[in-house]
């Protein structure tokens, strides 16, 4: 599979990593969920090059994850903000952070932890069935082709579907 040809994939990851398949991007919509939003505080908050950066905003931008707006006439400076698909990628951002807390935290802890607003405690996000509600464990996970789509792979079983956990 060729890295211009993920969008055309099957599969979900594959089309997935066609829009944010680097660490720059990813980094750059962890900031935004942070409320980062300029240029320069991206650049100054990552380190990243000014012409990397430039890229990886403008391929958000085009994907439809970022607006870019004029905040400054002269000179002209853009700030971005989280589109409506941009935040639907919050728990895709937020379950690679709990998942870094649990298995990569140093001996002082996780570096930074989430409060919920509303009850005032902090919280790790959990996977829930959208139909039942229920916890849904990678074992209990079958993905399946739809039947319109030719060519798609065969029913794939969750990682431990067989054993169980």
């Amino acid at each position: 599979m060729k890295w211009e040809e993920l969008a055309e994939q099957p599969c979900a990851v594959a089309r997935f990593l066609s829009v944010m398949g680097d660490r720059w991007s990813l980094l750059i919509l962890s900031d935004a969920f942070l409320g980062v939003r300029r240029f320069d505080t991206f650049q100054k908050r990552l380190g990243i090059s000014r012409t990397i950066l430039k890229q990886r905003l403008d391929t958000l931008v085009e994907a439809g994850v970022l607006d870019r707006a004029a905040y400054r006439e002269r000179p002209l400076r853009h700030e971005y903000r989280l589109t409506s698909k941009g935040v639907d990628l919050h728990p895709v951002i937020h379950a690679m952070s709990n998942w870094a807390n649990t298995h990569c935290a140093d001996e002082a802890g996780a570096p930074i932890l989430f409060r919920h607003r509303s009850c005032g405690r902090d919280f790790e996000t959990r996977p829930h069935c959208s139909e039942c509600n229920e916890p849904v464990a990678a074992w209990e996970v079958e993905a399946r082709a739809r039947p319109d789509r030719p060519g798609a792979p065969p029913v794939v079983r969750g990682p431990m579907a067989e054993g169980g956990a």
